[in-house]
């Protein structure tokens, strides 16, 4: 089958589909300018992830922790929504798509308009002290590092989930109940690898649902996918979505015939 026939083939089970969820991961940020973690160029062959991204690397120097992570909100910050992201919130628009679970921490899926987001690992967006809990929202990477609590003066740290710490228990629960509802996952440029989230488009499939999966490569989804689309995230959204609207116009005007 070759690529129009498949966009034609998904677009159609997606039309179909009663309750699709979203998983994304980073390589539908990846295209507005965000590295990702594994791969080549990965920030994981450049970086150590035990030096950076754990609870024992921040205790051992906050200090490199945040310098690190200041230099990843500079890049996220000026980073914007690619016509993937733009795609996932006209097909939430449209209803088809219930929901996003995202691995990312960059906010784009809310900065692009997407209603329904779960996110996984947290947000890079945000601080969080490491004594009261309290939560400040960054507006810019902060310019002293590491940064203090207002409210108790103990260390803030970023909102995120480091290697080696669970998954928030609500977007935890939430983010299952969905998968467990679904009868389509349509999984977006993620290595499939980083549990729980890889997990969640299996409990689909022994469901009886169906997998649609976009990525530039190969992952450990694909051996379950039903479609597997080999392109960028940008690429294939946006081709379905036009075919989607397309067909939607299509039974829109053959219906004001009919009432002629």
């Amino acid at each position: 089958m070759d690529f129009e026939g498949i966009i034609e083939k998904a677009s159609n089970l997606l039309m179909d589909s009663n309750f699709t969820i979203g998983l994304t991961g980073a390589g539908i940020s990846a295209e507005s300018g965000i590295p990702t973690f594994r791969g080549k160029n990965g920030l994981w062959s450049k970086f150590k992830v035990e030096e950076l991204a754990t609870p024992e690397a921040f205790n051992r120097n906050p200090k490199l922790v945040w310098k690190w992570y200041k230099w990843r909100m500079e890049i996220i910050f000026n980073a914007r929504p690619n016509a993937g992201h733009y795609a996932l919130v006209e097909l939430e628009r449209l209803g088809i798509l219930k929901c996003i679970v995202t691995q990312n921490v960059d906010g784009l899926h809310h900065l692009a308009g997407n209603k329904c987001v779960i996110e996984l690992h947290g947000n890079i967006r945000r601080g969080r002290c490491i004594k009261c809990n309290y939560k400040v929202i960054f507006n810019e990477p902060p310019e002293n590092i590491p940064p203090k609590c207002p409210k108790c003066f103990n260390l803030l740290r970023p909102d995120v989930v480091w290697f080696g710490e669970a998954i928030p228990k609500n977007e935890l629960e939430r983010a299952f109940n969905l998968f467990s509802k679904a009868d389509l996952a349509l999984v977006i440029g993620t290595s499939g690898i980083v549990q729980p989230a890889g997990y969640l488009p299996y409990i689909v499939k022994e469901n009886g649902g169906l997998i649609i999966e976009i990525n530039v490569e190969k992952s450990a989804i694909t051996s379950i996918a039903d479609i597997f689309i080999k392109d960028k995230a940008s690429i294939a959204l946006s081709k379905i979505v036009k075919y989607i609207k397309d067909k939607l116009t299509s039974k829109l005007y053959d219906a004001s015939e009919n009432e002629l």
